[in-house]
């Protein structure tokens, strides 16, 4: 039997969007278009693949069955394809989505635009939000390129890499009148503190930590980005507690003091994820391998190895 590989990568659209109207917006086709595609998929692969559903559609036993087969061989073809391309960052001009969560946003963000700028001018960089879910970041259909931040149950189709564990630290205004250049444990519990609601994941982490240490903290106002803290704290006696590399950014800040947290409140992971179909085109390792060594540069360590998302 002849096989229409065409066919494949809208199966795998099908699978991955769950629904066929993203799957024909994805694929760029119109939604009669793919229809037509999928009756002739299920006639060459000889089941009906997809049920609708109130909310779209689900896979038969023999599409979950067939599912991670064919996208394999897609990303072997892909490999095979695209390994052979050749890239050159200074002349290219490209177009990258990524989905950095708050706190990539405000520490790395920047110094990868300072390099991009350096040494690929052609290529840019345009953000999506990066929350909770990994399917609305768009890396999980590869129409992102990837996702920086705390990567929580990723599906297999990603394959994440640990860049570096960040710690914590306190900011408080320069003259406060109740804190010198030391923080003790009463005094960060009858402090009133500025809390940052997003990102979720990194929110939790904070929050649990506070409760292995069994350190209380007296929630004033919760702002949505890292942007606010600084001018909050700067016109308060109010606390934030932030990540490191934020505390080291706002040093610079005249109007502020960083201190060690009372207790040691741990770390949280910083990652990167993107899909198993760009593991070797070269445009986006050569991208992942430039924020690696923009991480070195910021925290002095070696940037970390790829690691696969575990099945």
């Amino acid at each position: 039997m002849r096989y229409d590989l065409n066919l494949l990568p809208i199966f795998v659209a099908l699978m991955e969007e769950r629904s066929v109207t993203r799957a024909a917006e994805r694929m760029g086709m119109t939604q009669p278009a793919l229809s037509n595609a999928l009756s002739r998929l299920r006639l060459m692969l000889q089941d009906q693949l997809f049920v609708r559903e109130r909310y779209g559609i689900q896979p038969t036993p023999i599409a979950l069955e067939l599912s991670p087969l064919i996208a394999e061989a897609l990303a072997q073809l892909d490999d095979a394809v695209l390994g052979q391309q050749a890239f050159d960052p200074a002349q290219a001009e490209r177009l990258f989505t990524i989905a950095p969560n708050g706190y990539v946003e405000f520490v790395l963000v920047p110094a990868i635009v300072a390099r991009l700028e350096k040494v690929a001018p052609g290529i840019k960089l345009r953000l999506t939000p990066f929350g909770n879910d990994l399917v609305e970041t768009g890396v999980v259909s590869g129409t992102t390129a990837l996702v920086l931040g705390r990567i929580v149950d990723p599906p297999d189709n990603l394959v994440v890499q640990h860049l570096m564990d960040e710690g914590l630290a306190c900011a408080v205004r320069a003259d406060h009148p109740g804190v010198g250049d030391a923080m003790t444990r009463e005094q960060f519990e009858t402090m009133k503190h500025v809390n940052i609601v997003p990102p979720g994941r990194m929110r939790a982490g904070l929050f649990q930590a506070l409760a292995q240490q069994q350190l209380k903290r007296d929630v004033a106002i919760s702002v949505t980005n890292f942007f606010a803290v600084a001018e909050m704290v700067a016109v308060t006696d109010y606390c934030a507690t932030l990540p490191s590399l934020i505390c080291r950014r706002l040093m610079h800040d005249p109007r502020l003091k960083i201190l060690p947290a009372p207790v040691d409140l741990g770390s949280f992971p910083v990652e990167m994820a993107w899909h198993v179909r760009y593991r070797h085109d070269p445009a986006h390792r050569w991208l992942r391998a430039l924020i690696g060594a923009v991480i070195a540069d910021l925290t002095g360590k070696t940037a970390a190895a790829t690691t696969p998302s575990p099945a």
